[in-house]
Order: structure tokens, then C-alpha cells, then sequence
């Protein structure tokens, strides 16, 4: 808390001649992103005062070098980044908690992306079809899938203007030649909306915790002249190996060991040819259809053979 207090202390002093707010209000704001929210501190600090600037009419952009970044729905790369952008609402889902007051599809000329909206944001309701500027939006990232969140800092304004929403999808012929390490059997962060990947039991985020297990691919797939980083998630990869997730748990109980599980899925996957079809996610494809192209055989000459295409 003394680390929130000291940047709620600066944040006041440089606004508080311009509006009636205490150091105590700084406080809560900055310590509900950050405790709540899961939002870094340096990140928190700008929205809030990315907040008094709009407050008290105040030139964000002159104050602040311009703010969050505009962006496109394909420069989406990174999670945690604070972005601002114009996006039509493609479809609605029905929340699946009560935390979750939205969720749904955005998309602009370049792909679509999921969004979360809070429900403690007392927000504006989004409508399908609508387009709207959306303003201090926060960015996440599953299984190689990026996503962005909604929270008590964004700004919703509805947009008198269409936007045709464009297909993100891929489609790659190629080998698999190469499974990374961080793919069969891991463990996930169980917090609410955290999904992070633990290392030796920790979260980067949330320290030690007993994570949930989870099966994932990420693979290199040669297609002769370009390769190309693929994420299977979960469902994906059961399809592409035959490994179910019990399964899984069961193969690395057996062996104390679950590198057992990974090892498996070379065995079983290595030196074929396969059809992808996927949205571009940063640099990775995310594996959304997969078919098999062609008997197994030796992964060296696989590759050889691809890039003789």
C-alpha cells in the first residue's frame, strides 16, 4: 500500500488544483486496479490519471504525449498494454459468471477479438452490430489468444459510422517439425481471469498457487518456405494427438514425470503433414481447424522434403 499511497500523493498533487479530489480517492482508484483488476502498477497510474485529465478537460495528449495508442485489431500482440480503439459489436454471448456483465466479439477491417466487460464497471451495454470508440481498454492473452477487457476506466461512445469486419483466418500446408518446450501437460494460474502458465508452481503474478491443468501444443509447422509458431489449445491438441487430459495426468502420475506427456505427443505428431486453419495472433496461428495430410514419416526428412517445395 505505501507504493500505491506515494503515487497517489503525486497523481493529487498535479491535479489538485484542478479538481476536488483527496489523496484517499487516489488511492482506492489505483488500489482497485491493481488489486482487482490485476492491472500493473505503472499501468494503473496512467489510467488514473488518464481519468482526472478527461475530468477536468484537461489536453491528455499535450500532458501526456497522446495517451493510450490507437490500434487496429491486429496489432493486438501483447498482453496488459492500455490501448484505445474503434471496433463494431459482431456477437454477444451469454456471461457465464457474475463478475461478467458482457461478453462478446469485436472486430474492425483487420480480425476480431473477444471482449470482457466487468460488471462492477457500470458501463454503458454494448449492441450487436453497433460500432463503437472504446477508450482505455486494457489487453489479455489465452492459449496464444489475445483479448481485451472493459473495466471502470474505459470510455464507450457510440460511432454513427459501418465498419465491414475482416477475416483474421489462415490456412498453412506444412510439417510439423518441431513440438516447444512449454507444451503437453501444465498448469495454469486459478485466479479469476488470470490463465498465466506456472513456473515451478508460481504465478508471475500471483506467487505460489495450486494451479489447473491443461493441455497445449506449441508447434513449428514448415510449410517449405516459411515456418510458422502454431498454438493448440486444449481441445485442439486431444484431436491432433488422441491424449485426453485425464489421460495426460494419468501418463505423468504413472511416471512421476510430466515431461512424459509432451514426449508422447512428438511421438505421435512429429513428421506429419498437416492443414491448419487459424486466425494470426502475433506471431503465432492459433489452431482452430486441423487435418492430416499424409502418412507419418521421419521429421528430418519431412523437413528436407518441405523446403524442396
Amino acid at each position: 500500500m505505501s507504493d500505491l499511497r506515494t503515487q497517489a500523493e503525486e497523481i493529487h498533487e498535479q491535479f489538485s488544483d484542478e479538481l476536488d479530489v483527496s489523496v484517499d480517492d487516489v488511492v482506492e482508484r489505483l488500489d482497485t486496479l491493481v488489486n482487482e483488476y490485476k492491472v500493473p502498477l505503472n499501468e494503473a497510474r496512467r489510467s488514473v490519471v488518464n481519468t482526472y485529465l478527461d475530468d477536468a478537460g484537461m489536453d491528455r495528449d499535450a500532458l501526456q504525449g497522446g495517451g493510450n495508442e490507437t490500434v487496429q485489431i491486429s496489432d493486438i500482440d501483447a498482453p496488459e498494454e492500455w490501448i484505445d480503439l474503434s471496433a463494431k459489436v459482431v456477437e454477444l454471448w451469454e456471461p457465464r459468471a457474475d463478475a461478467v456483465a458482457q461478453v462478446g466479439l469485436l472486430g474492425d477491417e483487420t480480425g476480431t477479438v473477444k471482449f470482457t466487460k466487468w460488471s462492477k464497471s457500470d458501463l454503458p451495454e454494448l449492441e450487436e452490430e453497433k460500432v463503437y470508440s472504446l477508450r482505455n481498454v486494457v489487453t489479455d492473452e489465452y492459449q496464444g489468444r489475445f483479448s481485451v477487457k472493459l473495466n471502470r476506466t474505459t470510455t464507450i461512445e457510440e460511432l454513427d459510422e459501418e465498419i465491414e469486419v475482416g477475416d483474421d483466418d489462415v490456412e498453412i500446408d506444412g510439417a510439423l517439425v518441431d513440438i516447444q518446450s512449454g507444451s503437453g501437460l501444465i498448469k495454469r494460474c486459478p485466479e479469476e481471469d488470470c490463465t498465466r502458465v506456472l513456473q515451478n508452481g508460481r504465478c508471475s503474478e500471483h506467487g505460489e498457487v495450486d494451479g489447473e491443468f491443461d493441455l497445449r501444443i506449441k508447434g513449428v509447422v514448415d510449410d517449405g518456405r516459411d515456418v510458422h509458431e502454431v498454438i493448440f489449445n486444449q481441445e485442439a491438441t486431444e484431436d491432433l494427438t488422441g491424449i485426453t487430459l485425464d489421460q495426460a495426468q494419468e501418463m505423468a502420475m504413472d511416471a512421476l514425470d510430466t515431461s512424459v506427456v509432451a514426449d508422447e505427443m512428438r511421438v505421435k505428431t512429429l513428421g506429419r503433414y498437416y492443414r491448419i486453419r487459424g486466425p494470426t495472433l502475433g506471431r503465432y496461428v492459433l489452431a482452430n481447424e486441423t487435418e492430416e495430410l499424409s502418412e507419418p514419416t521421419d521429421p528430418e526428412s519431412v523437413l528436407i522434403k518441405a523446403r524442396s517445395i
